[in-house]
């Protein structure tokens, strides 16, 4: 009997607390329940076919639709165990540009989260903030101990709302999702109570000390951890292909290549890795084949610390300039090659823009 008061009344706590997280303030949005009032603004943009793509409802989607999803949840001011809910995402001007949708298990202890922005107002990096101020609601204020989030394999800007946050990619689910009479697969991200702590606690600051390390058997396990985003997995190759081909490179214009790679290494701790295709007969130019800043470690200014380190060792060889190549789209690394000085040449290899590293540039 005493269990079962336990039981009811952490219940009656997590309940409590769910209903406290709203309304949210972020730097630019107001997070707080959707209501019937917000009917016409939700049927807008879900009924618009670029935003429904991705999604899973219906279309078209419906004025009283939106009326009576949104009646559903009159009864509520918060996520609620065993139910979803709508949250507006609202600018200070009152417009509501979105919303997220948080779905809880019947303890209140697994969290499913949605969002969807309105074409006006995407690009603005609006889901992202409010998907960061409700995760951090949720794991701060509540016993939520794991988040998931399920999103079309080809929706990588959706990708690059939750991973920022720390959500792991967990896996694909092929064919499981059957939308507008298509079956369609579904990847798997999610954060545990845990992670989050963990993620938020990662170092963040420039390192005092950015160099590149001989690959060894001490270190090669790290080496082997190292990962990007899953949203660049087509700008950059994970580990275990850039790996493969360093140790079988292949040949070039008739001619092996020859690979020099380095462990990028940011006050002693692994966190990126360089392969180069060396200069040889048939390859002229030192070239880039490839390059990754750990996840963990990116936006710390070690990647453009990194390629001066690079450079520098070039040039005390003797060489004059780098090439790289690219591939272009939203999330790609075009802006921060160019950022060091690398400018397009004009070429195009095997679908990436290839740029070169010269001159001053290469000097500086």
């Amino acid at each position: 009997m005493a269990s079962g008061n336990a039981a009811a009344a952490r219940a009656r706590t997590r309940l409590t607390d769910l209903m406290s997280l709203l309304p949210l303030q972020t730097p630019r949005l107001r997070l707080r329940m959707m209501r019937t009032a917000d009917a016409g603004a939700l049927a807008s943009y879900r009924n618009d076919s670029d935003v429904a793509r991705f999604q899973s409802w219906d279309l078209p989607f419906t004025a009283g639709q939106a009326v009576q999803m949104l009646a559903r949840q009159d009864d509520v001011d918060g996520p609620t165990a065993g139910r979803w809910v709508q949250i507006a995402l609202e600018t200070a001007d009152g417009t509501v540009v979105g919303d997220t949708a948080v779905g809880l298990d019947a303890t209140g202890s697994i969290a499913t989260l949605g969002y969807t922005v309105a074409p006006p107002w995407q690009g603005n990096g609006y889901a992202g903030e409010a998907v960061g101020a409700l995760v951090t609601a949720l794991f701060g204020q509540t016993s939520v101990h794991r988040m998931v989030a399920s999103l079309d394999p080809d929706h990588r800007a959706s990708m690059r709302v939750v991973e920022p946050l720390g959500f792991r990619y967990e896996g694909l689910a092929r064919h499981s999702e059957s939308i507008r009479g298509e079956w369609c697969d579904d990847l798997r991200f999610a954060l545990l109570r845990a992670d989050h702590l963990a993620w938020t606690e990662r170092p963040r600051d420039r390192p005092s000390a950015v160099s590149l390390l001989p690959v060894t058997a001490d270190n090669l396990g790290a080496v082997r951890r190292l990962e990007t985003f899953r949203f660049q997995r087509s700008f950059v190759a994970p580990m275990e292909v850039t790996l493969a081909q360093a140790l079988v490179p292949g040949t070039e214009n008739g001619h092996p290549v020859r690979p020099w790679f380095r462990a990028i290494a940011a006050d002693g701790e692994i966190v990126g890795f360089v392969l180069l295709a060396a200069a040889a007969p048939g390859n002229p130019e030192p070239y880039l084949w490839r390059f990754l800043i750990d996840r963990r470690h990116q936006r710390r200014g070690i990647g453009g610390r990194a390629i001066a380190a690079l450079v520098a060792g070039l040039r005390s060889e003797g060489h004059l300039s780098l090439v790289c190549s690219w591939q272009d789209g939203p999330g790609g690394p075009r802006a921060f090659y160019e950022r060091l000085g690398f400018v397009p040449t004009g070429e195009m290899d095997d679908g990436e823009v290839v740029a070169r590293l010269a001159g001053a540039a290469f000097r500086s």
